[in-house]
């Protein structure tokens, strides 16, 4: 088993429809440009309001990405 260094960056993604798709817009939209991607910690959860409703939900997550 070989050791491995993390780099972590963080990124913020939305979504109108739920928390999970937030979370995967900005894991896909990371991986655009980052690779090795190996995990994910979801560090904050926050909504706008759009007339006293759910306009859309806003994700902080935590990446580790490998360093080679």
């Amino acid at each position: 088993m070989s050791d491995h260094v993390y780099k972590q960056i963080e990124i913020t993604g939305s979504s109108p429809t739920s928390i999970e798709d937030a979370v995967q817009n900005a894991i896909t939209k990371a991986s655009e440009s980052l690779h090795g991607m190996r995990w994910f910690e979801v560090t904050e959860t926050r909504g706008h309001l759009e007339d006293n409703r759910i306009g859309h939900w806003q994700v902080t997550v935590k990446v580790g990405v490998t360093l080679d």
